[in-house]
């Protein structure tokens, strides 16, 4: 039986991930670097959450990882959400697994920053009134 690539993406913030999971040894890369020399621990962490509660099914796949927009933090959930989904689409078993978990294995976080209106440093901010 042939197994053909599963390409899912996810996004958070400004930052968009897309995984592609192939047939292989069980290989996470993330823009051509090996998830181990990615960025802070913390965050390879967070990105092998869906990797570890997926266990022996992750061993028969290679999964690539391309990343770009946003800053690291954002990056690595997009990673989180994209990798969590193409491990769904290759073992459905896993969906309840990550929605017990975490639902935001599975569904975007949209929370976006605020925008700053016209005339105003920052969001909220207003400015000072004087009355002299």
């Amino acid at each position: 039986m042939k197994v053909n690539n599963i390409i899912t993406e996810g996004k958070r913030k400004k930052a968009i991930a897309r995984a592609v999971l192939s047939p292989g040894k069980g290989f996470v890369t993330i823009n051509g670097r090996a998830l181990q020399y990615y960025g802070d621990p913390l965050l390879q962490l967070r990105i092998a959450e869906p990797l570890t509660l997926a266990g022996d099914a992750v061993k028969n796949v290679n999964i690539d990882i391309s990343l770009f927009g946003g800053g690291v933090s954002g990056q690595a959930d997009a990673a989180r959400l994209a990798v969590a989904r193409a491990l769904v689409v290759h073992d459905k078993k896993l969906e309840g697994v990550f929605d017990e978990y975490d639902r935001f294995l599975l569904v975007a976080d949209v929370r976006q920053n605020e925008s700053c209106k016209p005339n105003d440093s920052k969001p909220r901010a207003k400015r000072q009134k004087s009355y002299r």
